[in-house]
């Protein structure tokens, strides 16, 4: 399996079994049967044992973690630590081996990377000596690297879920949401200031978590300021704190949220709606980082704070027209984050929908429906003004209305059970044709109008449940359609439906004829042995 295929294979994998399906490639890859997967934990200072397989059993025991407190902790800690490949060819002679519930003969171990530094270990391993070679290395080397974006995927994702109660739901979901999570990449190590740029409902915040959570400050505070939510004569106070007697009713000494923020990351939602008069006081917390709070006479305090803010409004109109500092904005700005709005990737939206439904059912404490396909047509026919968080708020309301196995028409919000209904036009045309009155004075569409309103999201819907029913196989779907592939791509393309095969459906490429020997190759190896490392 080439290293695209492994990614288009780990592309959508629920994170809860991320770790099950990693493993099983791994096994595939390297013909083992004893493998495991070891994440750092960040709070435990040690690697975690998250999968674990011994012929073909799981035998993971919670809560393991290796690599504390200075004591012997294997291969996998040595590589963890030197960042580099290993292979065992005997175990009874390597000075890092250490047992683990049985012993093992031979060893591969390489790091899982991301962002140019380990974040965890896969291994393989077997009873007998000599069970592995260096090409078992480079295709474990091959898996690590391609797995490693969908495993940090999956760790965002149960961070967030601990910290929001939400999902994270970057996972390639578009083009843009590609090269969004390409520049969290390269600028979550950095210390660089950050602006997130999107409609409202479009995932600012996740974000701005998701960057914090990918930088050298993780283990820092994460301090969020809404700046419209809170009146501008307590802002200040706000974000800088100030002294007993500051002003009438400042009976105590209060903390701003930039000295709380020290050593972490602030958060500034909503930046636009920041007043001018303070925007010169923000300039400089971020650029000599010095805050000095409101009535004091006391020298700046220093504080180190990475800041990331988040707007929906025009700052380059409002610096044009004096409403907001151009320096703070060229300063704030260093790095742009542009997050597209739900309408550009509409192809995602039944997957997304059937997190929020999963989510909404638990909260409420309901068996989860199915999303019936009226459902799913009226969803792809609104506009989403309010972006993901519309579509979270509508999904928790049909669940709580709906009172079946499947989710109806009915049960979503009105507005988008409205966007769908025929125009007023066209329904006035129905009538008066069934009267038989003249419809001259209608303004009506033309047909071709009408029929895209109407059969676009049905026809759509039949795209998707036919690419299900052939694994994303377009030629076969062509032919069960009754029409040429060419046609079919087409259709495809006006709909805006991604062809990707399901994982089931990738099969492993075969290897190189000159990757093997010719003894290798003439037979098939048989199964290696039971064996774990650490």
């Amino acid at each position: 399996m080439k290293p695209a295929d492994i990614e288009r294979a780990l592309d959508g994998v629920r994170p809860e079994v991320l770790d099950r399906e990693i493993m099983r490639l791994a096994l595939d890859r390297a013909r083992a049967q004893h493998g495991a997967l070891f994440l750092w934990d960040r709070k435990a200072r040690g690697l975690a044992l998250v999968h674990h397989v011994v012929e073909g059993l799981t035998v993971t025991i919670p809560d393991t973690v290796i690599g504390r407190g200075g004591e012997r902790a294997g291969i996998a800690a040595h590589v963890f630590e030197h960042d580099e490949p290993y292979l065992c060819r005997d175990t009874a002679r390597d000075p890092h081996y250490t047992r683990y519930l049985l012993d093992v003969r031979s060893i591969v171990a390489v790091p899982l990377r991301w962002q140019r530094k380990p974040i965890g270990v896969v291994t393989v391993s077997s009873r007998e000596p000599g069970a592995f070679d260096r090409d078992d290395v480079r295709a474990l080397v091959e898996l690590a690297a391609a797995a490693a974006p969908a495993v940090r995927r999956a760790q965002l994702d149960r961070q967030s879920r601990e910290e929001t109660g939400r999902p994270f739901l970057i996972q390639g979901l578009s083009r843009q949401w590609r090269e969004v999570e390409r520049r969290i990449e390269l600028a979550s190590p950095t210390d660089a200031p950050i602006l997130v740029r999107g409609e409202s409902g479009t995932g600012k915040d996740l974000i701005s978590r998701a960057i914090h959570q990918s930088s050298r400050r993780a283990d820092k505070p994460y301090v969020t300021v809404n700046c419209a939510a809170i009146p501008e004569t307590l802002l200040e106070s706000i974000l800088f704190g100030h002294v007993k007697g500051a002003f009438t009713g400042a009976s105590f000494e209060k903390v701003g949220e930039f000295q709380k923020a020290d050593g972490g990351t602030l958060f500034l939602d909503e930046v636009g709606e920041l007043p001018v008069m303070l925007q010169a006081k923000v300039l400089r917390a971020v650029e000599q980082g010095e805050v000095q709070p409101l009535g004091s006479n006391a020298p700046p305090e220093r504080v180190d704070v990475r800041l990331i803010c988040a707007t929906n409004r025009d700052l380059e109109a409002m610096a044009a027209n004096g409403q907001f500092r151009d320096d703070l904005f060229y300063r704030l700005s260093v790095m742009t984050l542009e997050l597209p709005p739900l309408r550009a990737y509409k192809e995602r939206l039944e997957v997304m929908a059937s997190v929020f439904l999963e989510q909404a059912a638990a909260r409420h404490d309901k068996r989860a429906p199915r999303l019936g396909p009226a459902v799913v047509a009226l969803l792809h026919a609104y506009d989403w003004p309010g972006n993901v968080r519309e579509l979270r708020n509508a999904i928790e309301h049909a669940v709580i209305l709906c009172t079946t196995d499947e989710l109806q028409p009915d049960d979503l919000p009105k507005p988008i059970r409205a966007a769908a209904a025929p125009s007023p036009a066209a329904s006035r045309a129905g009538r008066r044709a069934a009267t038989g009155e003249p419809v001259a004075d209608v303004e009506l569409g033309t047909l071709r109008e009408l029929r895209e309103q109407w059969l676009a999201p049905l026809e759509r819907r039949y795209l998707l449940d036919l690419l299900a029913e052939v694994e994303g196989n377009v030629r076969a779907a062509a032919a069960r359609a009754g029409v040429d592939a060419v046609t079919l791509y087409r259709l495809l393309r006006r709909r805006g439906v991604a062809v990707r095969r399901e994982p089931h459906a990738l099969q492993p490429a075969a290897a190189p004829a000159s990757r093997r020997s010719p003894d290798r190759d003439a037979a098939p190896r048989r199964p290696r042995g039971a064996g774990r490392t650490r």
